[in-house]
């Protein structure tokens, strides 16, 4: 049975969730809160095995509240917000706290019936695929815990996979990356399509490089971060360009690590770097050890600096990362790499 509890200030909201929540196959409320800090004591009495989290409340804040319960009792957590648009950097603030993902609050009738809830259904649906119910103190432990180019045409490759905290770690990273770096970035962030724009704009605002979402047929280019933009598997083909797949159908973990990975694996024909930063779940370590094994450069982030360190984690325990470092110190680790590289092999 997965335990669920409301964060909402709005009384009409919360009936409506509850009525959705209690609707859903082996799922029942844990408890409802009205704003944050009253989140965050509840919380700390009682974990639930998942938080659906308001961002505008009284009192205390969505992202202040997902702050506090990733600190002091962490759990999974779900945004769920009626003002994402207007209130975007907020949104993308509590994703590098440690939510999980986050969705627009279903719309709600004088009757307090919620139109738009199968989406949320299925987003907690996939949710609890990654989450093991009744067991929220792995949380805690983690927490505590065509014709293919020649390699000459084809640029340096800077890689990085992340999820639960993946926003804030990416921000980090990137801020100590110059625009000058002669190399061409992807990265792979657990999060649903509806606020994969968002997230790019809020990024490129933090950092020196833009970040673009990619499209189907673009190709990798020097000074540009793509960022994978459907709820699909972004995977590199042969001609270095890039396009999206269903496959595998019973992945939860979208767009997933793993499958780039083994994509690059496959098409890529240079040496590169690639990173495995904070998230919940195991994606993107066997691809990082494979990557490894093709002769890559390869990183994991560090157990304390990780929002969640279960990607980072599952990695160390493959021995698929060469350095284990803070997203910060990562970045600076890779511009040496990259000035020894035009001298010297790295590997």
């Amino acid at each position: 049975m997965m335990r669920i509890a409301i964060v909402n200030d709005m009384q009409m909201i919360v009936e409506a969730l509850r009525r959705v929540i209690s609707g859903i196959r082996d799922c029942k409320i844990a408890w409802i809160a009205y704003n944050g800090l009253e989140a965050v004591r509840k919380c700390e009495e009682d974990t639930p095995d998942l938080i659906i989290m308001d961002m505008l409340m009284p009192e205390m804040n969505g992202v202040e509240a997902v702050r506090r319960i990733m600190k002091k009792s962490p759990c999974p957590i779900l945004i769920v917000t009626a003002t994402v648009d207007g209130n975007s950097s907020r949104v993308f603030e509590a994703l590098g706290e440690g939510a999980l993902d986050a969705i627009n609050t279903p719309l709600v009738d004088i009757n307090g019936n919620a139109e738009g809830a199968m989406e949320l259904v299925r987003k907690i649906s996939m949710l609890r695929t990654l989450i093991d119910p009744g067991k929220s103190e792995q949380y805690r432990k983690n927490k505590s815990c065509v014709n293919s180019p020649s390699s000459s045409d084809a640029p340096l490759l800077i890689t990085i996979g992340s999820s639960t905290g993946g926003p804030k770690a990416l921000a980090e990273f990137f801020s100590e990356i110059p625009a000058s770096l002669n190399a061409a970035f992807v990265v792979i962030q657990h999060i649903d399509k509806q606020f994969v724009q968002g997230l790019a704009s809020w990024l490129s605002s933090e950092c020196k490089l833009e970040f673009i979402l990619a499209k189907a047929g673009d190709t990798l280019q020097k000074g540009k971060i793509f960022l994978a933009a459907t709820n699909e598997h972004m995977v590199l083909l042969p001609d270095m360009s890039v396009n999206y797949t269903p496959e595998p159908e019973n992945n939860p973990f979208r767009p997933s690590v793993d499958v780039f990975f083994n994509s690059l694996d496959a098409n890529w024909k240079n040496k590169g770097i690639a990173a495995l930063m904070t998230g919940i779940g195991h994606d993107g370590a066997e691809g990082l050890l494979k990557l490894k094994n093709s002769g890559w450069y390869t990183f994991a982030q560090d157990k304390d600096s990780s929002v969640v360190y279960g990607m980072p984690k599952a990695a160390a325990e493959l021995d698929a990362a060469r350095e284990i470092l803070a997203p910060k110190k990562m970045a600076g680790r890779i511009l040496e790499l990259c000035m020894k590289e035009r001298t010297q092999p790295w590997i």
